[in-house]
């Protein structure tokens, strides 16, 4: 392939390529982007083309990035991050905030009583009201992916270890308990343990001795599992909380505490926007150290 110099056409090319590749497919991307897949195959075709080397493996076996493709990702959504910082930098010197903030979080934490985001969200609106918000909710693998690929700038979750490249603002405490159907809390040492690829659960099957239960993947699916009757289960106070209004589920006599500081967590290299400083002041104002 002949390459040439990027064009400003090639821009909205290269947002398509970063979508597609994001979504691991053309499929996906069609009803994101609400284009139709032979469109979206002529706008990655021409970013091919620009850079003279095909990008992407595309057909009855799947969409694969080439490792040109994995290079050009990389290098395309710095390049389109820097250009959307143009107008919330200028706007900054104007003593007005604008842009977009991305955040994510893993589920349920807003019924903690700890929990004050919805609170620093009303400040943010308050105080920058021309700054757009975007909240997704995450597991926390596919959060530390966003943070590292940068499709969210700032990540909510549990602090279970420090990872290097990454900083950590602690906002409050999540504590996690061993529940049992309230009828078989006699027997509660005897049930298998809900798996989840978590370090508290390792922990408990290191220590306590419980056998391994099935896996599970979220909050309600572990409850759900506990309430059958069959197995024990670790959750968070609060969570549990919901359930035992309605159902009949109870801590386990003498059981292990975990406490898991949940908190605000940035990339230390990448350079932060006036909105997120913002955010994470609020974040801090809201949430008192413990």
């Amino acid at each position: 392939m002949a390459s040439r110099d990027f064009s400003e056409r090639d821009l909205r090319s290269l947002r398509i390529f970063c979508a597609v590749a994001q979504a691991s497919g053309f499929a996906a991307a069609e009803k994101q982007l609400n284009m139709s897949k032979a469109s979206i195959s002529r706008h990655i075709r021409e970013v091919e083309e620009t850079l003279g080397t095909r990008l992407c493996e595309r057909g009855p076996s799947g969409f694969v990035l080439t490792h040109a493709g994995k290079v050009a990702l990389e290098l395309a959504r710095d390049a389109l991050k820097s250009l959307e910082r143009i107008r919330p930098e200028i706007d900054a010197v104007r003593g007005v905030l604008s842009g977009t903030l991305s955040i994510g979080m893993v589920e349920h934490i807003v019924s903690d009583v700890g929990c004050r985001i919805p609170e620093a969200l009303a400040a943010l609106k308050a105080h920058a009201p021309d700054v757009k918000v975007e909240l997704t909710v995450m597991t926390f693998n596919e959060l530390d992916l966003a943070l590292r690929e940068r499709r969210v700038q700032i990540a909510i979750r549990g602090m279970y270890r420090h990872e290097a490249g990454f900083h950590y603002q602690p906002l409050f405490i999540e504590r996690h308990r061993l529940y049992v159907a309230r009828h078989r809390i006699n027997e509660a040492s005897t049930l298998p343990l809900v798996y989840r690829s978590q370090p508290f659960v390792h922990e408990a099957l290191n220590s306590l001795g419980l056998t391994r239960g099935p896996a599970a993947s979220g909050l309600e699916a572990v409850a759900m599992l506990v309430l059958s009757g069959h197995y024990v289960g670790l959750l968070p106070q609060y969570y549990a909380a919901l359930f035992s209004k309605r159902h009949a589920l109870a801590q386990v006599p003498a059981g292990p505490e975990y406490e898991n500081a949940i908190s605000a967590i940035t990339e230390a290299s990448r350079p932060r926007t006036r909105a997120l400083e913002l955010f994470l002041d609020l974040l801090t104002q809201f949430h008192p150290r413990q």
